[in-house]
């Protein structure tokens, strides 16, 4: 197989698939990209250099990969199914810089992972064509894990893409989008139609590139309050933020508690959370923590 052809074309890409009889699992998300424009602009987006190093998940038969490696000084792909390894193993054989784990990400040690791979590397961005299915548990692990990372760039559905980076007041807006803007700035840099992959996926896609903040969007000196008074108010987006709260903290009986709560902190009560910036969501929650700490 001629390998001045890229992983990522159709033909090299179907050929590929029939050389392995390899049929694509439901169960696991798997839909290969198959346009070198597009793994370009993903490759592009994250910015990298020989310097640099990335981390891929779900590498598929390493066409995003090759376009990685080609950039970047090193590169570690996670690929959960185990069927892939040897086709990986074929691919990517003139990429010395690229290496392939066996492992699923969201039970993967990461900080074990950085130590290991990327000590001597600096920051690192994750660059992948995620399974759609777990998209927000892996993006949040990683966000969580408090890595040395620089960029996140992923291929995703469009509308979890347009929740990432709505903006207050928007009906795409909620705890989804506060939970990622809270750790990065997000930008959407393309959509992708469902004809450049095998087999096509039913949704439409988006690449969406997380810049990693240099400090959170807001100080709050209790995060785990924060996201929960931010759950809350969204947990019945047609009421209103009062009854949220109420009905999570407070109860009936105490509710006129949390109404001067909200006066004090200038927020209307009869107002959703969808309305609410950030920043409000931040001063409400210090104003709230001495009344739910002390219960």
């Amino acid at each position: 197989m001629d390998k001045l052809e890229a992983i990522g074309s159709p033909s090299y890409t179907k050929r590929i698939l029939r050389q392995y009889g390899l049929n694509m699992k439901k169960s696991l998300g798997q839909n290969f990209l198959m346009d070198q424009n597009i793994l370009r602009n993903i490759v592009a987006a994250a910015e990298l250099t020989q310097e640099k190093a990335a981390l891929e998940i779900g590498p598929g038969i390493g066409a995003l990969t090759e376009v990685l490696a080609q950039k970047a000084g090193k590169v570690v792909a996670l690929e959960i199914d185990q069927r892939l390894l040897p086709i990986l193993g074929q691919t990517l054989a003139p990429y010395p810089q690229a290496k392939v784990l066996h492992q699923d990400v969201l039970k993967a040690d990461l900080h074990q992972l950085f130590r290991e791979e990327f000590a001597t590397w600096g920051k690192v961005s994750v660059v992948a064509n995620l399974p759609y299915y777990i998209t927000t548990p892996i993006i949040m692990k990683l966000l969580e894990a408090k890595l040395p990372l620089e960029h996140i760039v992923v291929m995703l559905q469009k509308e979890v893409a347009e929740r990432m980076t709505a903006k207050p007041g928007s009906k795409n807006y909620g705890s989804l989008s506060i939970a990622i803007q809270y750790y990065c700035e997000t930008e959407l840099v393309a959509t992708v139609p469902k004809t450049v992959f095998v087999p096509q996926p039913n949704v439409d896609s988006a690449v969406m590139k997380l810049t990693m903040r240099n400090a959170p969007a807001v100080e709050v000196s209790d995060v785990d309050l924060y996201f929960e008074v931010v759950q809350s108010s969204f947990a019945q987006r047609r009421k209103t933020i009062a009854n949220n709260l109420a009905q999570r903290f407070f109860g009936k009986d105490n509710k006129e508690q949390l109404l001067a709560i909200l006066e004090s902190s200038g927020i209307e009560p009869s107002r959703r959370g969808e309305t609410l910036t950030m920043e409000e969501f931040a001063g409400l929650t210090e104003q709230l923590k001495p009344f739910i700490t002390s219960r």
